[in-house]
């Protein structure tokens, strides 16, 4: 699981599980929705990416571990977004399409190759994808927010004001 790092503040954020896929073209589609999210509530919203790799992607696993090396090098989402920018691309170009992305943010491509290889973030990936089964995930994108599943695979409509809706709630606004 990784989290964007929350200023220190008085009240906790509120935490939005974001269940993604990096090879799904729905997960492109919504990172317009995450980025105004992001731009709406700044800090007041942990927005946490959590992964969920779909079998009829066959670079989806590689990805999400690429992802992890990502956060684990400081530039987590801009990598994720550089990513679900090129889902058709790296259906095609399979990893060499996530190391592109690695040098062209800047990070050590080299480390993402040998965590690709070494399988050092497995462990994360397999724990989010368990859990979001555990929970009723089956497709991507899904967002929890506050105990509430919300699906996002068919259609992103209304989702963004539904959890604008509950995160409004949470933080007494």
């Amino acid at each position: 699981m990784t989290e964007t790092t929350p200023e220190t503040s008085g009240s906790a954020p509120v935490v939005l599980d974001v269940w993604c896929e990096l090879q799904c073209p729905d997960c492109h589609a919504a990172l317009d929705d995450v980025r105004a999210l992001r731009a709406h509530y700044g800090d007041r919203l942990d927005i946490r990416l959590r992964h969920f790799p779909l079998e009829k992607h066959k670079h989806a696993y590689a990805a999400a571990q690429a992802a992890e090396e990502a956060f684990e090098q400081g530039q987590g989402w801009p990598y994720v977004e550089a990513v679900l920018a090129r889902t058709e691309e790296l259906g095609e170009r399979g990893e060499r399409v996530l190391l592109d992305a690695a040098r062209e943010l800047g990070l050590d491509a080299e480390e993402f190759d040998t965590a690709l290889i070494d399988g050092r973030h497995l462990l994360i990936v397999d724990a989010d994808q368990a859990e979001g089964k555990a929970i009723g995930v089956t497709g991507t994108p899904t967002y929890v927010i506050d105990g509430e599943r919300l699906d996002g695979g068919k259609s992103q409509e209304g989702l963004r004001t539904r959890i604008e809706e509950i995160a409004d709630r949470l933080l007494g606004a």
